[in-house]
């Protein structure tokens, strides 16, 4: 597991639209809430610079998150993160208290292992297709995976990996996964063939003849010659 991210916040007293205002544009902060675990709500802020480093990590939107207020630590999850849709900037952020019996839902990313020796592309020249990349499941806040590890080594030409078939960490699952709402995660195919655009006559060079074509224009030529030499044995024959 790597190093949790670490958030330092400030409590704020006073709340509100203008009072939100000032905290992101003179202080240079971004307002947040702290709710949940059958404890009070708290209202704090965040420094921007530091909300946008840590958001610039993916296990940001799916670890547990801690965050401390003075000498008091808070064990999170984020829910919301909102952000300005023309700037871009963080305007508020909500984060859900959790313990390590907490369940939660959560978007995983999946690791696929193992592509390179892949027998249904070392053997049989097959490609992969990745159907899904990130998976939602439910589990415990202490056991969070950081991803979904999905070992193709042994995927022949045609096969493939469906939900169903994955190994979840002790405690998780899909919600609502049957038989009827499986899914394709990843499988081997058969590589397309590629079709050659079959040569046609108009894209031939100027002056280039078709291979077993004769030019009409040398046709043409050779029957008026041979005519020619008939119109002349006849003079000579008339003359004679």
């Amino acid at each position: 597991m790597t190093d949790q991210i670490i958030l330092n916040a400030d409590v704020r007293e006073r709340t509100g639209s203008n009072k939100a205002r000032v905290i992101r544009n003179i202080d240079g902060m971004v307002p947040a809430i702290v709710y949940g675990d059958e404890k009070e709500t708290i209202n704090i802020k965040l420094k921007l610079n530091e909300l946008t480093k840590a958001s610039e990590n993916e296990l940001f939107y799916t670890q547990v998150l801690l965050i401390k207020t003075g000498d008091n630590e808070e064990k999170v999850v984020l829910k919301e993160l909102q952000k300005d849709p023309a700037k871009g900037k963080f305007l508020h952020a909500d984060f859900q208290r959790v313990s390590r019996k907490t369940k939660l839902k959560v978007v995983i990313p999946v690791n696929f292992l193992n592509e390179e020796d892949c027998i249904g592309i070392r053997e049989d020249g097959g490609v992969v297709a990745k159907a899904i990349r990130e998976i939602e499941i439910m589990c415990l806040a202490g056991n969070i995976p950081e991803s979904i590890d999905v070992d193709i080594e042994n995927l022949h030409l045609g096969e493939s990996i469906r939900l169903t078939e994955i190994d979840l960490p002790e405690g998780s699952e899909v919600p609502g996964l049957t038989d009827e709402t499986d899914q394709m995660v990843v499988s081997v195919n058969a590589p397309k063939a590629v079709e050659e655009d079959p040569v046609l006559e108009e894209e031939l060079e100027d002056g280039e003849v078709a291979e077993g074509e004769e030019s009409s224009e040398e046709t043409s030529g050779d029957d008026s010659a041979s005519e020619d030499s008939e119109e002349s044995k006849e003079d000579n024959s008339e003359e004679s």
